[in-house]
Formats: C-alpha cells, structure tokens, sequence
C-alpha cells in the first residue's frame, strides 16, 4: 500500500487486538492485488435501538489505480465476523478486479449448431446434423420453449449434447 491503512471507529473504541486484526487483513489484501494505493476501514456500532446487544458494522474504501472499491456488508453482532466478512468481500472485489486489468474474462463455450435434418411429428422425435455430419437424435422434450412443433427440416438449431442409451443425443434444441 502506498499510503499506511486508517482505521476509523464511530461511536465505539477499539481494542489493540482488534486494530491488529485488520492491519493483518489489510495486509493479505495485498497478495491479491499488488497495486493498492490506499485502504481506509471504517468500524460503526450504529446508533440503532435494540433491546439487547450492539450491531457492528464494518466499511472498507479501497482505492486503486483508475478505480475505487467499496465494500459494505451487514452489521454483524460479532466485530470479528463483521470484519472477517468485509474483508473477505474486499478479497473478492480485488480479484475481480485484477481479473479485468489483465483482461482475463470468462469465455463460456457456446454450444454447437446444426441442421434439422428429419422429424417424425406423430412420433415425437427427430435428428439433427452437425456440421461434421454426425447425425443426433432428439425428442419433443428436448425442444425448448415447446417449439417442436416449429421446426422443420433444414432449420438451424443450437444443441447440447450426451451420450444416451442408444448413441448421441441432444438433452436441450433451440430454435434459432
């Protein structure tokens, strides 16, 4: 960190230990993110009226290069728990974060496309051609959105597939 952690208390004192305590946290925030410019910890026991025991609530402001990150979870009885949330929550920020700076993003696969190459309307089922040419089975149940009755041969489809008793199949179709 650039600039040291500040560790703020509103309407509580905090101990030693606990003050240690997220120093430690703050710390370990660094392993996931290098480039932290500056941390600031907010420790609240807001002034809310119960009739037994305090709430506390814990925020955390971390700025880093061409961003601000702010974390807040909900009061907990526990301080420790209330830190260990937050900070757990800022973890997950920082890497996501990290994540976009290096451009790392989920691909999700996309499923396959094919041809409707026949269907047996009474009977309920029909194939499908791959672009390979490997022809899949499917039944009216597999059909999304109760499209069975839409499709016509030569149509294009988006498919998954698994292996059924007989060979291939497409557990889901959709009509595209």
């Amino acid at each position: 960190m650039e600039i040291p952690l500040q560790i703020t208390a509103r309407n509580l004192e905090l101990s030693e230990e606990i003050k240690s305590e997220i120093h430690q946290k703050a710390e370990k925030l660094d392993k996931f993110y290098s480039r932290i410019v500056r941390c600031r910890v907010v420790v609240a026991s807001p002034n809310l009226r119960r009739r037994e025991g305090k709430l506390f609530k814990v925020n955390i402001d971390i700025t880093v290069p061409g961003a601000e990150l702010v974390v807040k979870r909900e009061p907990d009885e526990d301080i420790r728990v209330a830190i260990r949330n937050s900070f757990s929550a800022a973890r997950r920020k920082l890497e996501d974060y990290a994540r976009r700076q290096r451009g790392d993003v989920k691909h999700h696969e996309e499923t396959p496309l094919a041809r409707v190459s026949s269907i047996f309307s009474k009977e309920g089922y029909g194939f499908i051609t791959t672009p390979d040419d490997r022809e899949i089975y499917f039944n009216k149940n597999s059909v999304l959105n109760h499209d069975f009755k839409r499709l016509k041969v030569g149509m294009k489809v988006r498919f998954a597939e698994e292996q059924g008793q007989e060979g291939p199949q497409a557990s889901s179709v959709t009509v595209i």
